[in-house]
């Protein structure tokens, strides 16, 4: 297991960003963790710009395989008074893998008050749960799991806790994530004993705090397929802290090759 802190004190800087290497134990198949991928990129465009606001909006596109040594770069595209837009990229010898837009921004003055984001009630994992994690060579290697059993849960659909083995020394957003993607497409319980090959495309995430924070590393994960069809799916993602406030809402475009 290769904590993500090592990962980042290891990197070499450039002038717009730096040089990482994506160890064995990060990967998923040909290419890196998506979370990884991101938290290496909002890592490069928090460097990129002082004192910036918090993170409040990720648009992302999973271009192509990222292995072995990669170069991460950020580049401002505009900062106004309240908000910051910042391009992050992440090249390997096959080119470019990863890009990423990362809005920044201050809370605002407003008249407007509302939030109706679910909540949730479930306890996170009891210290004597039995939890369960990923083989050595595959990313959930990093991670600890525990999947929630509701039978309430609709046929393409996951809700599991996760945390990071070791997240020491981890950016809150960073940490953040690094977890997010922790969940496989929701699509791929449609598969059951046949699995097949699925890949990740492009990924939203809109942060609901500017500090999320949760006890013990515990993080509540959904994804929800509304659609399957054609090779594609389309599903809703949601992240809740240990204490039931959800922090972060999300969706993504899966591509299927089954």
């Amino acid at each position: 297991m290769t904590p993500l802190s090592d990962i980042l004190a290891a990197t070499t800087s450039t002038d717009d960003g730096f040089i990482a290497a994506i160890p064995a134990d990060w990967m998923q198949g040909r290419t890196a963790y998506g979370g990884l991928s991101s938290a290496l990129a909002l890592h490069a465009a928090q460097r990129c710009e002082p004192d910036l606001p918090p993170l409040r909006s990720a648009q992302i596109s999973f271009v192509g395989p990222l292995a072995g040594e990669v170069t991460v770069t950020a580049t401002k595209l505009r900062r106004g008074r309240t908000a910051a837009f910042i391009q992050a990229d992440i090249c390997s010898e096959a080119d470019l893998g990863y890009r990423a837009t990362f809005v920044f921004m201050a809370g605002q003055p407003s008249r407007i008050a509302l939030d109706e984001a679910p909540g949730h009630d479930r306890a996170p994992p009891a210290a004597d749960a039995r939890l369960y994690t990923g083989p050595d060579e595959f990313f959930t290697g990093n991670f600890n799991f525990l999947d929630v059993k509701d039978p309430a849960l609709g046929p393409a659909e996951l809700l599991r806790w996760a945390r990071l083995r070791d997240c020491d020394g981890l950016d809150p957003m960073v940490h953040l994530m690094a977890v997010a993607d922790g969940l496989p497409p929701a699509a791929f319980k449609l598969l059951g004993n046949a699995p097949a090959p699925v890949s990740s495309l492009t990924w939203i995430v809109n942060l609901l705090t500017p500090a999320p924070a949760t006890d013990d590393g515990w993080w509540l994960l959904r994804a929800r397929a509304d659609q399957a069809q054609n090779g594609c799916s389309s599903q809703s993602m949601a992240i809740w802290n240990a204490a039931g406030q959800r922090v972060a809402e999300g969706m993504q475009s899966v591509a299927i090759f089954a």
